[in-house]
């Protein structure tokens, strides 16, 4: 279980009004999704998560211990990050990306041993990318390449799988094959938190929401507990209506009156 704890993450200027809305536990069988505006702090929470950002206050604990105390290649054994963007300067086959999700397990300049050639080819399967074998990643197109990134992550046989903005620049059917996915690997056991710009998929899919707002989550719960109207307008500034579909919240932007 990865949980934090009161966590403030640093955000210069903030005034940190009100009261502090907590942050749910990652834990297995349960998808945690964190919005909130550019620059609220989503993409920091999840580096504090990580262990690889201090928070201003609070505390992250891993199975109960303080982050800081897991090596970097502990951590790397528990946790696996999709990050929102990655450049690779070779054009890799797939199933050789997918492969450096074994370095955790590796020693340097050790090979791939059977175990790692099973983690990856189930790594893959559950993915969906079993049938992209043999092909280069600069030929995949966004949708393929996500779920690569996510095979690799899961190669690395993690319990917690963190994803920053899996489906930036993605059209709508690969944004849902995405959160389908992570759907299916959540109810298969794997504790997940992503962090989306996408309300209405995050409501669709997710077992709770973090709301975050310079630098804090102000709102932690189940989804038809964080997407208030009256709170979201507050922490996006822009009118909001919600509308039940299906026993799930789903926000409408609504036109200001002067249209401004």
């Amino acid at each position: 279980m990865l949980a934090a704890h009161d966590v403030t993450i640093p955000y210069p200027g903030a005034s940190h009004p009100g009261g502090h809305g907590g942050t749910p536990a990652v834990q297995p069988g349960r998808l945690v999704a964190v919005v909130g505006p550019n620059g609220s702090g989503k993409t920091s929470l999840l580096r504090a998560l990580l262990g690889s950002l201090r928070p201003d206050a609070g505390r992250v604990e891993l199975d109960g211990r303080p982050i800081e105390a897991w090596s970097a290649r502990d951590r790397a054994r528990r946790i696996a990050a999709v990050a929102q963007r990655e450049d690779y300067p070779f054009s890799w086959r797939v199933e050789e990306l997918v492969g450096f999700g074994r370095y955790a397990w590796l020693g340097a300049l050790e090979p791939l041993g059977a175990r790692d050639r099973a983690a990856i080819a189930d790594a893959m399967a559950r993915a969906d990318v079993a049938g992209l074998t043999g092909r280069r990643i600069d030929t995949l197109s966004g949708g393929e390449w996500q779920r690569v990134r996510i095979a690799r992550a899961l190669a690395q046989e993690p319990a917690i799988l963190l994803l920053d903005e899996p489906t930036a620049s993605l059209d709508l059917g690969h944004e849902m094959e995405i959160f389908e996915l992570l759907r299916r690997l959540t109810d298969g056991g794997i504790a997940s938190l992503v962090v989306t710009h996408h309300l209405n998929l995050a409501a669709r899919f997710a077992d709770a929401m973090v709301l975050m707002n310079e630098g804090r989550a102000v709102a932690s719960g189940p989804p038809a507990q964080v997407l208030e109207a009256g709170l979201v307008e507050r922490v996006f500034a822009w009118p909001v209506a919600i509308r039940d579909e299906d026993g799930v919240p789903q926000i409408v932007p609504r036109r200001r009156p002067d249209g401004v």
